[in-house]
């Protein structure tokens, strides 16, 4: 795994709420232009569960052809069944990707005991690498630090994308696996530099989608020991990350980039667009951040 910063890649639409596929691949250019670490499509910022199988296919494939092996590619699975996750991982492998981020199952509930197993057979069954990804806010059920550690023993299963917000979560989920030849990242940009000053290895991003330059830089002055310059850019931006999860994510970031005349267009029901008092909220940030 390489360590850094990876964008959770909205999904533009046209105005007939179609795959904007000449949008998208602005949006992939701007990533690969700020050097950011890697892409993550298809994920609740990419409104996977709300795109068609066709279209899921089609967004691979303009991002890989657009990446050319300039930078990593990490789409997400939001399947929730064993089989439905091993067959979207295989179509991530066929169609070029370097890793699957795969769910926590959802809706099912299912014990802590068989997420481990539905993890392992995944990770068995992948030619490629796993990434897990913990959301307990999404899926309701959180994977504890010492189930975290037991699945970083499975050499395919190479890193966590977890979104607990609770530090002591990430804290020991750090500890509990730092032997192991794994990688933690958070799935929240507001932990992202805390969890990098006490072992972690980086962020997926939403905020990626509007200063993907700045995400590259917090991790990389992190990881490289200028803590000062990480902790100012964080709080510099930190009202930003908030800002950018208002309501229900993407609303806001695909609110942020169409204000930046940016390819992002709207969303699909049951998502709508950002309440008007937000949007103003939002406004009033990229103007402070000079984004607009």
């Amino acid at each position: 795994m390489i360590s850094g910063a990876y964008t959770l890649l909205i999904t533009p639409f046209d105005e007939n709420l179609s795959l904007d596929e000449k949008g998208l691949r602005i949006l992939v250019k701007r990533q690969i232009e700020a050097g950011i670490h890697g892409i993550a499509p298809l994920g609740v910022t990419g409104e996977n569960t709300l795109l068609s199988y066709q279209e899921i296919i089609r967004v691979i494939e303009i991002i890989i052809k657009e990446v050319n092996g300039k930078t990593k590619v990490i789409p997400d699975t939001c399947t929730m069944g064993l089989e439905k996750t091993l067959e979207r991982v295989k179509l991530f492998y066929d169609l070029g990707c370097d890793y699957a981020a795969v769910y926590v199952p959802y809706l099912i509930l299912p014990t802590e005991e068989g997420i481990i197993s539905f993890y392992k057979h995944v990770a068995d069954e992948s030619k490629i690498p796993i990434i897990m990804h913990n959301s307990p806010g999404r899926v309701l059920r959180n994977l504890s630090p010492e189930g975290t550690a037991k699945l970083a023993e499975h050499p395919n299963i190479i890193a966590t994308k977890d979104g607990n917000c609770d530090m002591r979560h990430l804290s020991k989920v750090v500890y509990l696996t730092e032997n192991n030849d794994f990688d933690v990242f958070t799935g929240k940009d507001v932990t992202a530099y805390p969890l990098l000053s006490f072992g972690g290895k980086g962020v997926f991003t939403v905020a990626g989608n509007v200063i993907p330059d700045v995400m590259k830089n917090i991790t990389e002055y992190s990881l490289t020991g200028e803590i000062d310059k990480a902790r100012e850019l964080h709080y510099k931006y930190y009202n930003l990350f908030e800002a950018l999860r208002m309501e229900t994510n993407p609303m806001a970031c695909k609110e942020a980039l169409n204000l930046m005349r940016l390819p992002a267009g709207g969303l699909r029901l049951p998502l709508t667009r950002l309440s008007q008092p937000k949007r103003e909220i939002l406004k009033n940030v990229l103007n402070e951040k000079r984004l607009i």
